[in-house]
């Protein structure tokens, strides 16, 4: 079987082309530009990850809405499950630009974060 994977690490956006064997494994990987390309396409098919960005309810400013994300890429199966654990987080200001406000966001070592100032 064979895969196709865009590498977005650069901005050569290379078509990764992998050949699988029976058990999904990586039999070959070719179409890289970079050894970067080559550590992304196999990451991506074995566990891709994704930085979640979305907003909380922020109150004690001026702004209704407070832009966030994981200060390092989180499963990309957890990104349902992310969103819908900060559905219902309300913050209060001042929060500063980078302040971590929850740690260790959902066991995955990644830290929810403040986009902005509030």
């Amino acid at each position: 079987m064979h895969k196709t994977i865009i590498c977005t690490v650069c901005p050569l956006s290379c078509n990764v082309f992998l050949e699988l064997g029976d058990n999904d494994e990586i039999v070959s990987l070719t179409g890289n530009r970079c050894p970067r390309g080559k550590a992304y396409a196999a990451k991506e098919h074995t566990a891709p990850e994704r930085t979640l960005t979305t907003t909380v309810k922020a109150r004690g400013g001026i702004h209704p809405l407070l832009p966030v994300r994981t200060d390092k890429p989180i499963p990309k199966e957890m990104l349902l499950e992310a969103v819908q654990a900060v559905s219902d987080l309300e913050v209060e200001g001042p929060i500063r630009m980078g302040q971590v406000l929850i740690e260790d966001f959902l066991g995955t070592g990644s830290n929810l974060v403040a986009s902005r100032d509030l």
